[in-house]
């Protein structure tokens, strides 16, 4: 098969080896789409943090105040090794800056709720 064979290819001229579909995308598009794929997803992640810090601080308060009342402040971290795995834990600060392990939160931490 040729171009004779076809009058309306007489004139097409090939552009090479590579083919009109696939291109690849330039890497000014690979920057743009991270950019937004970041500026979508990075508000609702630090939100989320932000949430958890807060309820993970005010739910070791209340703990903290119950479970040990002559603490002088309650402190929340999340650990990856906390004493009963990961997550938020809280902890109770004494008068000489000692931190006494008082109640996991969880991975989530929530409200307060009574502990067995």
């Amino acid at each position: 098969m040729t171009y004779e064979d076809h009058p309306e290819l007489a004139e097409y001229e090939p552009l090479g080896e590579r083919p009109l579909r696939g291109r690849t995308m330039t890497v000014a598009s690979r920057v743009f789409v991270v950019v937004a794929l970041s500026a979508l997803l990075l508000p609702g992640i630090l939100l989320t943090i932000s949430i958890q810090t807060q309820t993970a601080d005010y739910t070791c308060s209340v703990y903290a105040r119950q479970y040990q009342p002559d603490a002088l402040s309650s402190s929340a971290r999340f650990e990856l090794t906390g004493p009963v795995g990961p997550g938020w834990q809280c902890y109770a600060l004494n008068t000489e800056g000692d931190a006494t392990w008082v109640a996991p939160l969880g991975l989530i931490p929530s409200a307060p709720h009574q502990l067995p």
